[in-house]
């Protein structure tokens, strides 16, 4: 960025009058901010977005399209910012430069050919901005479609799945300031080092404050053992804290047996919160009678975890006054991940967690604003109340038929029922499961159009036509509408606050999202006739964008006033704030599942797709991994050293990796072993390279997430 830029941003990160951080949805400080509030991670992604690098008209008319597929993704990215609208017209090998009155006349004419409108599908990232996503799925809807599948699909849907029949809400019940004051943080799931390097912060003074930590990981994450903050000298130049009290190295998919294990402790030993369950929940008997029938000895096995050991974290449990439980895709991405997330709850509910300070559960979403995407509109299975408020403000008739999702998006596509895609932000290609299928949908389109920021692979595998569309990034001035304009974004722990881009955009030929949006809604409107939707005023004002949503959305109440306090203010939350649960039941549900193992044959390996610490997402910074000592390569395959030894490899050498599932199998050559600390029988892999593995039916049941942690896998060396 250069060394002025570099301050200027730097400084204004997640503060109150500066833009919230693209790194990750941990939250802020509800009061005060450090200098430097931000982690490695943060530095790094607004450094990317903000690089002196240019990916022009001149980078596309140099480069062909096959040429450029040959190109590993960190080298894209290092291209630099796109300048310009483009496209890649039918034949043609070269993305062309045109304008925007071109590009949203073309989008249009194609959407307008359309046999139906859910032959279009409006895709979302989760680092686009409430105002933004709101305007997207209004633009949708206005067309006729429900096809609004987002990353959600991709990670957290079980947790929304699962949490909603549980509590009654879809999200955490924690605030940052719980942390202080629980004596006991479960981690499951979730590695905060690369991921969500902030929360180690978190973590650290909850420990200073008497609060003992459990990980439950397959891998021992460094993050995990000991942190030492990077902005406090006396803590780099000294041990730091240790941070986790016990690391429980469950195996793959073992997480709902061993939370089945804990609640029988917990019951056995009588610890649970008796009045809370009379009093607030529904459930309870058919589950204990549930619990005390599974056998521990099953519960071990599938867990790879000592009885005695799940026992004593049991009581630790049990004993604890106020526990908060968090996890992340470590959890989400299985076929029983649902069942799993619900196990976590009922172990909660046992203690009554809930409603009480330093107690909760805590998903922890890895985009800066896909919780908030979810929550003003971005769900291609809306509620039939958010849908007539629509309707209300909008006069825009409720379509009543539920929407495509992720992976229905692109069984879709590949069979020919889809013919145009709209990707506002991400990198869908990479991002989703079965990466040849994935690629055959999009190809199936006669046009597929992204809204970015950089180059990334999507542009590259697309419809016969494809446009690239370029906007904004988050630590960039919108004057939209001829006057300074900012959004909002919403945090892990729900709460809504500004974000302020202060630095030069930079192309002058960049539209904000909310731009794009309202270009092409009156593009298509020009063609089909106008819907009465006031697009030039939304997008003229974002406050215009705002008042609709606090006329539509529950819980907005006076927005434009209360997004402009410092620290911006929390969503109702009623099993956080009153111990309310909006469930059928009218109470938190205890839910009864058998536990769901996946057994794997003897001569086949479970895999799970793992993050580098110098990648965001699909975004790839380097080959490197310096958390787990890893560089140069990211094709390994991470493997115990029982399982090198019991087959007579060697370390480094080169293997295929066969995926099974069902009757299909699918290869990918060219992996190095490499040997690490992981259960053996278990094997891990980088993503999104190995998302080529993951079968596109094998799904989560009843939240439809690819199973991209659980990959029946068999591995032979090469010839």
């Amino acid at each position: 960025m250069g060394i002025i830029a570099s301050l200027s941003n730097f400084s204004r990160v997640n503060k109150f009058y500066g833009f919230d951080c693209p790194g990750c949805a941990w939250p802020d400080s509800d009061s005060k901010r450090t200098f430097a509030e931000f982690c490695e991670n943060g530095a790094k992604a607004i450094a990317d977005e903000a690089t002196k690098r240019r990916a022009g008209p001149t980078f596309w008319s140099k480069w062909s399209v096959a040429e450029l597929s040959k190109k590993p993704d960190n080298w894209l990215n290092s291209q630099g910012r796109l300048t310009h609208p483009l496209v890649l017209k039918e034949g043609s090998e070269y993305y062309e430069q045109l304008s925007w009155d071109e590009a949203f006349n073309t989008i249009a004419l194609e959407l307008s050919k359309l046999n139906s409108p859910n032959e279009a599908i409006f895709y979302t990232s989760g680092r686009t901005s409430n105002e933004a996503a709101y305007l997207w799925q209004l633009l949708a809807r206005s067309f006729g479609t429900n096809n609004l599948p987002d990353c959600s699909n991709m990670c957290h849907e079980s947790s929304g799945v699962a949490l909603l029949q549980s509590i009654g809400i879809s999200k955490g019940t924690v605030k940052l300031e719980d942390f202080d004051k629980a004596d006991l943080i479960i981690v499951v799931g979730q590695n905060p080092g690369t991921n969500h390097p902030r929360m180690l912060t978190a973590l650290r003074d909850a420990k200073r404050s008497g609060a003992s930590v459990i990980s439950i990981n397959p891998l021992m994450e460094t993050g995990m053992v000991r942190f030492k903050h990077p902005q406090n000298p006396l803590e780099v130049l000294g041990r730091g804290t240790t941070i986790s009290d016990d690391h429980i190295r469950v195996r793959i998919n073992g997480d709902q047996a061993l939370f089945r294990g804990f609640a029988k402790a917990i019951i056995s030993n009588n610890d649970e919160d008796v009045d809370f369950i009379e009093r607030h929940t529904n459930g309870y008997e058919n589950y204990r009678t549930e619990v005390l029938g599974s056998s521990l000895t099953e519960i071990s096995e599938i867990s790879g975890i000592e009885q005695s050991e799940i026992e004593r974290i049991g009581g630790l449990i049990g004993k604890s006054k106020s526990t908060i439980c968090c996890w992340a895709m470590g959890l989400t991405q299985h076929k029983n991940s649902v069942a799993t997330i619900q196990e976590i709850a009922n172990v909660l509910l046992l203690g009554g967690h809930m409603g009480r300070d330093g107690a909760g559960v805590c998903p922890v979403r890895g985009h800066s604003n896909v919780q908030g995407d979810r929550t003003v509109g971005i769900n291609h299975n809306p509620s039939m109340e958010f849908l007539e408020s629509l309707n209300l403000e909008f006069g825009i008739e409720p379509v009543s038929k539920k929407g495509l999702d992720a992976v229905e998006s692109v069984r879709v596509m590949r069979d020919g029922g889809a013919r145009v895609f709209v990707s506002m932000g991400g990198n869908f290609l990479s991002a989703m499961s079965d990466t040849n299928s994935t690629a055959e949908g999009l190809q199936n389109c006669s046009l597929t159009v992204q809204i970015s920021t950089k180059p990334n692979r999507s542009h590259l595998i697309s419809g016969k036509t494809a446009i690239i569309l370029p906007c904004l990034g988050r630590t960039e001035r919108d004057e939209t509408g001829g006057h300074s304009q900012f959004v909002t974004v919403e945090n892990s722990m729900g709460v809504v606050h500004r974000s302020i881009g202060n630095r030069k955009p930079a192309s002058p030929h960049l539209l904000s999202e909310c731009s794009i949006v309202g270009g092409l809604a009156m593009a298509i409107e020009d063609i089909r006739g106008s819907t009465g939707i006031p697009w030039k005023g939304l997008i003229g004002d974002y406050d215009n964008i705002r008042e609709s949503i606090e006329r539509t959305i529950p819980g907005f109440e006076s927005y434009n006033k209360r997004c402009r306090i410092d620290g911006g203010f929390y969503l109702p939350n009623p099993p956080r704030d009153n111990r309310e649960f909006n469930t059928e039941s009218g109470m938190a549900n205890f839910i009864t599942h058998k536990l769901q193992p996946i057994f794997v044959d003897e001569d086949k390996f479970l895999m799970m797709t793992i993050r580098s610490h110098d990648q965001y997402n699909t975004t790839i910074y380097s080959t490197n991994d310096r958390y787990r000592g890893i560089s140069g390569s990211r094709r390994v395959v991470l493997m115990s050293q029982i399982d090198i030894d019991s087959r007579g490899w060697k370390e480094f050498q080169k293997v295929t990796i066969t995926s099974h599932f069902q009757r299909r199998e699918i290869s990918s050559h060219a992996w190095s072993v490499i040997e690490y600390d992981i259960p053996p029988g278990n094997v891990a892999t980088y993503f999104p390279e190995s998302n080529v593995l993951i079968p596109l039916d094998s799904v989560a049941d009843r939240s439809n997430t690819p199973t991209s942690k659980s990959v029946v896998v068999s591995i032979a060396p090469m010839h």
